[in-house]
């Protein structure tokens, strides 16, 4: 195969609010940390183990003005992208590398209520949504044409 592929699929939680930064141009990016977690039982000690490792997501322009707009801290996102690492030096002159996410696209995965803390009103709705629906006494039938 001589190509290749710079490709990142992360489902995580945002570790803070999306931090903006708007250019003279009239673009914009907008940078924020994800957290993805690793579960596994350590077999020596029957013990759960987490490791949380933390990604650096960039989205540029209308993209990270919508993930301003609709994203807090603790909101479950898919992102998908590629990774880039710049180069910069320190004050000190180091030469300092850090490793970024740059999203192409994304889906938010919590829901509004959800990121609001409603909770419980998100798991009454769904249990009656999951009911049976009841108009006038008669029973509504599903249509069950689905091909899944």
């Amino acid at each position: 195969m001589s190509g290749t592929l710079n490709k990142v699929m992360l489902i995580g939680h945002l570790g803070d609010e999306v931090k903006m930064h708007y250019f003279e141009g009239g673009g914009c990016i907008g940078r924020f940390p994800l957290a993805t977690n690793e579960t596994y039982t350590n077999k020596q000690t029957n013990e759960r183990v987490t490791n949380t490792e933390w990604h650096n997501i960039v989205v540029r322009n209308k993209a990270a003005e919508i993930c301003e707009k609709y994203l807090t801290k603790g909101d479950r996102v898919y992102i998908e992208g590629r990774i880039k690492t710049r180069k910069w030096q320190d004050e000190s002159g180091q030469d300092r590398y850090s490793t970024e996410i740059q999203c192409t696209d994304f889906t938010f995965l919590t829901t509004k209520s959800e990121s609001q803390g409603n909770d419980f009103n998100t798991q009454q709705s769904a249990k009656n949504q999951a009911s049976t629906p009841q108009v006038a006494n008669e029973t509504v039938e599903d249509d069950d044409d689905l091909p899944f």
